[in-house]
């Protein structure tokens, strides 16, 4: 006999609540990004971010206001152009092509990752402290 359980389905929307989505998968490679590209699109430390397979990501509302920028030559980047906030970006080239990532400051839903990671900590910002930093 098989058990047909549903996914769990996470919601998320932008600061306005203009844009809304569903995450319909697990959330993975939970990741906070150092590079000077999540920092100005953030206009923070670094960007956090979930990824999950594209095709389990979905704009449920507000898509007349969603607008995009190409950040680099591959990548693009979608936000809410009432508010402002960072939604997800894209890279359509490499091996992660089939992935989204999203801002997991804007999901509704609880969630708790199972692990995380920082990465381009190369470009941490010199103001920026971490707890390690602060113990020493």
């Amino acid at each position: 006999m098989s058990l047909n359980i549903a996914p769990k389905i996470f919601l998320g929307s932008c600061l306005c609540g203009a844009v809304k989505y569903e995450v319909r998968s697990e959330i993975k490679a939970v990741s906070h990004c150092h590079c000077r590209m999540c920092q100005k699109a953030h206009g923070a430390a670094f960007g956090t971010y979930g990824s999950v397979p594209k095709d389990s990501f979905l704009f449920t509302a507000g898509t007349e206001s969603l607008r995009s920028y190409a950040s680099s030559q591959s990548v693009r980047r979608t936000f809410c152009a009432t508010c402002g906030s960072t939604l997800t970006w894209h890279d359509s080239q490499g091996a992660w092509s089939s992935w989204i990532a999203f801002s997991l400051g804007t999901l509704d839903s609880p969630f708790i990752p199972r692990k995380h990671r920082h990465i381009h900590l190369e470009s941490r910002p010199s103001w920026h402290v971490s707890d390690e930093d602060a113990r020493s």
